[in-house]
């Protein structure tokens, strides 16, 4: 039989046809280990785990076949109870496979203490920022005369005033007082010159 006589013959026909089942057979057993193996459709939903102790979260996480990883505690955040989770990767809603961890990250117990910086003479626009980034905030503003406009002349905590280097708890406001720029003096010189002299009493003849 001629090779154009087999190629198109039944027999080279039933053969194809054969040959092509068994691939479809093959590819299809292929997908469907493929997805037993990554359990493709049994994803799992992060939960919100906010404002939870860490006990609570392995609880949690336990019933969902998740685990976690504690990474660090971050700085005191009031708006979160003291050890309970702040941050969280990844984010509540995220499709995840089973076994898959999450990161945390603890709320501190409390706020740290820092150390009042030298704002004495410096100015507003200068002490602001330096106060923010030691993680303090601006209180009351107050100010007297003074011939150094907007120049910080005392730093003050609940009425007291602070020293360079006393220690107040993060997040405490520090009231500033500055100088109004009105101030105004008299020298030593001009004081003289613009004195009254003196009026002599007349003596008798």
């Amino acid at each position: 039989m001629s090779l154009r006589k087999y190629l198109t013959s039944r027999v080279f026909f039933l053969q194809v046809l054969g040959a092509a089942g068994i691939v479809a057979v093959l590819a299809y057993l292929f997908m469907h280990w493929l997805t037993f193996t990554t359990d493709h459709g049994h994803e799992i939903a992060v939960p919100n785990l906010a404002k939870l102790t860490e006990e609570q979260v392995e609880q949690k996480l336990d019933e969902l076949d998740l685990d976690y990883v504690l990474l660090d505690s971050v700085d005191y955040k009031s708006e979160f109870p003291k050890y309970s989770v702040v941050e969280q990767d990844p984010l509540p809603g995220t499709k995840v496979k089973e076994g898959r961890k999450i990161y945390i990250k603890i709320n501190a117990s409390g706020f740290s203490s820092v150390r009042i910086p030298d704002l004495i003479e410096k100015t507003y626009r200068e002490a602001v920022p330096t106060l923010k980034a030691l993680g303090l905030e601006e209180g009351t503003i107050t100010y007297i005369p003074n011939l150094g406009k907007d120049m910080v002349l005392e730093m003050r905590y609940k009425g007291r005033n602070l020293k360079v280097g006393d220690r107040v708890l993060k997040a405490s406001k520090i009231d500033l007082v500055l100088g109004d720029g009105k101030a105004s003096y008299v020298d030593d010189s001009q004081a003289d010159s613009l004195a009254v002299p003196e009026t002599e009493t007349p003596k008798d003849e």
